[in-house]
């Protein structure tokens, strides 16, 4: 039942999705639990990623013009999957955006991340993301409609790995009393990396029995490049990383999926 209550936590955490009171006052919450729901974040991409899948699909094939179908499906899609997280991860791109896109010290970085207006660079990030993702998404449905709603699925679970890895290899630099990351002051235990692995791995089951092995060596492989990149950056000028570089790290490997798959499609 601990399981079920840090599952539900973290559903709480980090989406908008309402739970009945009664369930909410069952779940409970301290602070160990929600340092032990953290390892459910995949599973919540499990949820997010099977709402916006289907949602994609059944867009898709419901709208009449069939050749802009997955275009429009994309932009609906993705409309859900902003209104189920309430942009946390995007709020986290254009942060860390705005903080490591001018060459500034280390300490003027986390200033200016803190800052909750956004600024050229941020707003250059999330229309470049965007635009991307919707294009990425547009072309997967051109091929395949069901291959973009599985790798939607995969995607959001698979992204969501990421942030932990790189929790795990550095320090939380973040201000501990405004962090969006206070469960991740101390270093995630070994525990939580393991059922976040195995959400990934129940993902990956799905996703390679209706399509390809290959095309989800791809999509992961290039998710890992993703993550190292962002790894890379966070270590050179910030010696950590903080809440928003996570949600940043997010967004960045899930976009870097949806390549992926492409990508093994060319092959």
């Amino acid at each position: 039942m601990q399981f079920v209550r840090h599952f539900l936590l973290a559903l709480q955490y980090f989406t908008r999705i309402p739970l009945p009171t009664g369930v909410a006052r069952w779940v409970g919450f301290n602070a160990t639990m929600q340092r032990a729901s953290l390892a459910h974040f995949p599973g919540v991409g499990c949820i997010v990623g099977a709402l916006t899948g289907t949602a994609f699909y059944l867009f898709a094939t419901l709208l009449p013009v069939a050749s802009t179908a997955p275009w429009l499906a994309a932009c609906l899609s993705t409309v859900l999957s902003v209104m189920l997280t309430g942009a946390f991860h995007e709020d986290g791109l254009a942060d860390t955006s705005d903080g490591l896109g001018g060459m500034v010290t280390r300490e003027r970085a986390l200033e200016i991340m803190k800052d909750s207006r956004i600024g050229s660079y941020g707003a250059t990030a999330l229309i470049l993301a965007l635009s991307t993702k919707l294009a990425l998404l547009t072309m997967l449905g051109q091929i395949n409609l069901a291959l973009a709603a599985w790798s939607l699925f995969a995607a959001h679970v698979c992204s969501r790995v990421m942030p932990l890895l790189i929790a795990a290899l550095l320090p939380n630099v973040g201000d501990d009393i405004t962090t969006k990351t206070k469960p991740l002051a101390n270093k995630i235990s070994l525990y939580t990396l393991l059922v976040a692995l195995v959400w990934l791995a129940l993902a990956d089951l799905a996703f390679a029995s209706r399509h390809t092995s290959i095309l989800l060596l791809w999509a992961t492989g290039c998710s890992l490049v993703a993550f190292a990149l962002m790894l890379r950056l966070f270590a050179r000028r910030l010696n950590g990383f903080t809440g928003d570089g996570l949600g940043a790290t997010q967004q960045v490997c899930e976009l870097a999926f949806y390549l992926g798959v492409l990508l093994g499609l060319a092959q």
